[in-house]
């Protein structure tokens, strides 16, 4: 099993920026990618990036070019860097683990709050 804990959400202004950070523990020789899904009130869970083991990212295209993935294999740490951020961007965000031959693993959400 993995475990995650997600930091770094918060209040923010309309085009300010923020740096969400999530950490894996356990198995982590069983993550095959990391990503940062997002989920504002009365709406679906949505992938907002995504990064494989060999750093290849993926992004939504509401974000692109305002948010950037990073991750730290060393520390088993993946970062979200957010500028340029939007009301429409709040939500809680959550990191996520894809493993091989096991289910997904989930942290338990940082609150973003962009205000207009």
């Amino acid at each position: 099993q993995v475990q995650l804990v997600e930091s770094g959400g918060g209040l923010v202004q309309a085009g300010g920026s923020l740096r969400l950070s999530c950490k894996a523990s356990g198995n982590t020789v069983s993550i095959k990618s990391m990503g940062w899904y997002r989920q504002a009130p009365g709406k679906q869970r949505e992938l907002v990036a995504a990064i494989t083991n060999r750093r290849s990212t993926n992004y939504a295209d509401s974000v692109k070019g305002r948010f950037t993935i990073s991750r730290d294999n060393a520390e088993n740490t993946v970062y979200l860097q957010m500028n340029s951020l939007k009301p429409e961007d709040t939500a809680v965000y959550y990191c996520n683990a894809d493993l091989y031959f096991e289910k997904d693993s989930w942290g338990q959400g940082t609150q973003v709050t962009v205000s207009s």
